[in-house]
Parts: structure tokens; sequence; C-alpha cells
């Protein structure tokens, strides 16, 4: 069985910040704020995470994805992924343990990021019935800077979502041009295009 991914730790900042924003949007003032950043919210909303339709995560979060049995390779859905915080599993009588770090390591292919166990591991047969492995990881691009985090979501990236904000801001329902309606700019989809994830 295939599970969809669950959101353990969600971003602690937003790929672009409200004064970005309104330096895009050419608003002074803070009277605008609250509709600022909730446009904000919406485009990240839009793009990012499991849900989003870059089928990648932006600013550094972290997800835990199951899976019902050990397997030589386990696929992580989303994609850039900094690291691995753990590897779990439940045996039948419900109890936890934790894979040593030494038993995989994290790759990369065409397709995203993978969990490989090494060729030695033996991994246990006594598991739980359902959703037995857990893999919790972090993605998207790593923030810089302890204090006061900043995000280093490429700039194309931080352009289509400013270029969003404009959108919207101006035109609160679908542009009709013509005969075709769309409600995105084309300058977006064109700096988004690179990274969609291979197969959405």
């Amino acid at each position: 069985m295939t599970y969809p991914p669950v959101l353990v730790t969600p971003p602690a900042i937003l790929p672009v910040t409200i004064a970005e924003a309104k330096v895009a949007l050419r608003i002074d003032g803070s009277d605008e704020d609250a509709f600022i950043g909730g446009l904000i919210r919406a485009a990240v909303a839009h793009l990012d995470g499991w849900t989003g339709i870059l089928g990648r995560c932006l600013v550094e979060q972290e997800w835990r994805q199951d899976f019902d049995k050990f397997a030589p390779c386990l696929r992580l859905p989303l994609w850039p992924v900094i690291s691995v915080s753990s590897i779990t599993w439940r045996n039948r009588a419900g109890q936890l343990a934790t894979v040593a770090q030494s038993g995989y390591a994290l790759k990369a292919d065409m397709l995203g990021a993978y969990i490989r166990f090494k060729r030695d591991y033996a991994a246990p047969t006594d598991l739980a019935e359902i959703a037995a492995v857990s893999v919790t990881f972090k993605a998207g691009y790593p923030n810089t800077g302890d204090d006061e985090p900043k995000s280093t979501v490429p700039e194309a990236i931080k352009t289509a979502i400013l270029m969003l904000l404009g959108h919207w801001e101006a035109n609160r329902e679908a542009v009709n041009v013509g005969n075709i309606t769309t409600e995105l700019p084309l300058g977006v989809a064109a700096l988004l295009a690179p990274y969609r994830r291979a197969g959405l």
C-alpha cells in the first residue's frame, strides 16, 4: 500500500518576505501587511509540499513517509531531501525500534531521493501489518542563519512567487483574454517549469 507523506514540522519561514513582496507590489506602509502575508502563504501552498504543483518542498521542513515493509530501496516522495532524521519500524507487538544510521544511505537519481540499505543490513521480519516502517526526513532548500533564518529557495522560484502575488493582487478572479481563460501568467509557468518533478 502507498501512503501519502505526513508533515511533521512545517517551515519556520516563507520563501519570500513581506518586505520583498511589498517592493515587488510597489506598496508602501504596513496597512496591507496582513493581506500580503495571506497572498504569500496562498502562493506557497500552491507550489510547495505534497499537494503543491511542483512536487517538491521549498523552505526547509520535516516529513514522514510510511511503508508496509522494508525493501532494498525506499523511494521518498518529495525533493530536494536535505537529510534523514530517522528510520523506525514497529513489530507486531507495537514496539518501536530505530535503524542504525550505519545500515543505510541517502541516495538520489533523476527521479528524486531514496533510501538504500546496506547489503549486510538484516531487515526485521516481525513487522506490524500496516505502515510498519517510517522514514522521517528533512526536505526543501536549507535555511541559512541561526538567529534569523533566511531562505535559500532558487531565485527563479522566488521571482515566480512574487509575479504570482502581483497577478493575484491585480486580478481577484481568473483572467479572461479573448476566449482563453488562464489562472497563471505565462511568465510564472516558464520560471517554474525547470523545477517541476518528473511525472507531475
